[in-house]
């Protein structure tokens, strides 16, 4: 979940700029500098180092009015809940689109449990997990006054199946209402009232059911998306409706300039008594964005802006800058989302997992740490590939590859043993796939080809244009053309679940012509049969435990080299109030109810 995702995806989070050497310096710092602000007032003072990082910084000092003032160096994906996939963009959507359900507004993993919304309760489910059904609260209503339906929910949702006017969401809900994709979205719907996808009922405007052709555990966290979020067929401008949102919370558009600036305004037909999520504390929420990442951290050091609405990490000078003299504005969460290289199988010789197990023990995981950030900024070593937060995982403990044991800096004489098993014992040639605007993916890359060039692998590295993502490494006729045999990556949880974290990356039905992310090209029946074992599993503990063997046959078969559990170190401005991290939003800062010490 999360960071931008780039190229339409929320999980390919951008690393901020990095340069081998700052990220150094970083890690050599990491542990120093004093845990306050530097003085000052209780209105401007930090509330310390680490203060906010899954837990609530300042909660009782949060005031009614004044703006809340983000940066960013990025503007989303697109501002419309259908179409938007970037982390930050789900974070902020809240303060303008109400769901069903949405995330709890508390720190940690509480965060990414799911708490009634729109709604009254959580789902009555029935017909052994197949049917949800919800009734609306009393006075909930769109900033114009008019009421919320249980048919302006249901339209919402109906957008997904728009794909060809409305790309570039999550679909999840479409996959699991609508797996033979008999519908054909609002679009294209010939129902008279445009509510045809009859998965969906509404019998009366306070009244929604879901019936799913196939139960699924995991279906009410899908429906506390953002594209869950109710759309107003008379406000619904299809392409256009990400300039200008028609807002059901307690916040609307004012002004949005494309890649320069963002106003929210209070949506005073928004009803306090209708919300028990938001509480809505300033007056007004700007976003400024930047061209130059090292202009917004110093802009926010200034106290100019009070936070990074990206929430990837600070560059690697204003880092440095923020550890030394301003380390009690700081926190360093989990974020979530595991860096990684991954094999594609149909560029030889990595169809052979020996080939495979050779990259994976000749690289200096110490190094690629570093290259990413160092323990700090970068995260702890990568061991496995499911992400901490997600149930199941095992953590560090489980480490098959003793990577971050006795295998961390290399170990040429396994790696070579693995060449002669693969028929290659004097080694080969490939190339590593970056994206040209993630220097950190450049620096991971470089460390790579030095440790490799040890066993006798020669490593070419080609950098490409990180917008054209879905059309280079994500097109496999393409990797195979260009003979990409490593490519560098990133990946967080939709959803904190194994079908909300790896489903497109592991299941075959998820191998792609265009806009693919199982790079491996993983076809396993065990893992595919592990995944639709899950979504028929409703107790957690069951759950849990499919996860933890679905990531074991992954590394198993050798398919990814994973870098780090990647950390962040974010700022948190002296303003703020009820500050905290949740794991729903990958380790992010939870921008819903967060408020300001003075309005002043």
């Amino acid at each position: 979940m999360t960071t931008q995702r780039t190229s339409g995806r929320r999980k390919q989070a951008a690393a901020a700029a990095a340069v081998v050497a700052a990220l150094l310096t970083t890690a050599a710092c990491g542990g120093g500098g004093d845990d306050s602000s530097g003085g000052g007032s209780k209105s401007s003072a930090a509330a310390g180092f680490d203060a906010a990082n899954n837990k609530v910084a300042q909660a009782s000092e949060a005031k009614k009015g004044g703006t809340l003032k983000f940066a960013s160096s990025q503007d989303a994906d697109s501002w419309d809940t259908t179409r938007g996939y970037y982390g930050f963009m789900w974070n902020f959507s809240r303060y303008y689109s109400r769901q069903l359900v949405t995330n709890k507004v508390e720190p940690g993993a509480t965060g990414a449990e799911v708490t009634p919304d729109l709604a009254t309760g959580l789902a009555e489910v029935s017909d052994d997990g197949k049917t949800y059904t919800y009734t609306l609260r009393d006075d909930v209503t769109w900033e114009d006054g008019k009421p919320i339906t249980s048919k302006d929910v249901k339209y919402g949702i109906e957008r997904v199946w728009a794909q060809d006017v409305l790309s570039g969401g999550p679909t999840y809900l479409k996959e699991v209402l609508d797996p033979k994709g008999e519908y054909q979205g609002p679009y294209k719907d010939k129902d008279k009232d445009k509510l045809g996808l009859k998965v969906i009922e509404t019998p009366d405007d306070k009244t929604i059911v879901f019936k799913l052709p196939q139960a699924n555990s995991d279906f009410e966290s899908m429906l506390a998306l953002t594209s869950a979020s109710p759309v107003r067929q008379d406000k619904d401008t299809k392409s256009k409706y990400g300039l200008r949102p028609f807002s059901s919370g307690p916040y609307k558009f004012e002004s949005y300039s494309p890649g320069k600036d963002l106003v929210l305004v209070r949506n005073t037909e928004w009803k306090q008594d209708s919300d028990p999520v938001r509480k809505a504390y300033p007056d007004k929420i700007t976003i400024k964005f930047f061209s130059n990442a090292n202009d917004l951290d110093a802009r926010l050091i200034a106290g100019d802006y009070d936070m990074d609405l990206a929430q990837t990490g600070m560059s690697p000078q204003g880092r440095t800058t923020a550890l030394q003299e301003h380390k009690g504005n700081l926190d360093n969460p989990i974020s979530g989302y595991i860096r990684y290289a991954s094999f594609p199988q149909n560029v030889k010789p990595f169809d052979n997992i020996h080939c495979r197990k050779a990259v994976i023990y000749g690289a200096d995981h110490v190094s690629l740490q570093t290259a990413r950030g160092g323990p700090v900024a970068g995260g702890d070593i990568g061991t496995n590939m499911l992400p901490p937060a997600v149930p199941g995982s095992e953590g560090q403990k489980y480490d098959p590859y003793d990577i971050a044991g006795a295998n961390k800096n290399g170990n040429v004489e396994k790696a070579k043993e693995e060449l002669k098993a693969c028929g290659k014992p004097n080694g080969f040639k490939t190339t590593i796939a970056v994206r040209n605007n993630k220097p950190v993916e450049v620096a991971t890359a470089e460390s790579m080809q030095a440790s490799l060039k040890k066993v006798g692998i020669d490593v070419e590295i080609s950098q490409y244009d990180g917008a054209q993502y879905a059309s280079v490494i994500g097109s496999p006729s393409n990797v195979e053309k260009k003979g990409y045999g490593i490519i560098i990556m990133g990946w967080g949880p939709d959803f904190p679940s194994v079908q909300g974290y790896g489903l497109p990356l592991w299941h075959s039905d998820y191998i792609l012509d265009s806009a693919n992310n199982n790079f491996a090209l993983i076809k396993d029946k065990k893992i595919d049969g592990l995944f639709a074992d899950y979504v028929n599993t409703l107790d957690d503990e069951g759950k849990a435990k499919i996860a933890t063997e679905i990531n074991h046959k992954v590394m198993e078969g050798g398919y990814y080299l994973p870098f780090v559990f990647e950390k962040f170190l974010n700022w948190r401005g002296s303003r703020l109030a009820n500050v905290y991290t949740t794991d729903a939003y990958s380790g992010m800062y939870d921008f819903v109810n967060l408020g300001l010490k003075s309005t002043k």
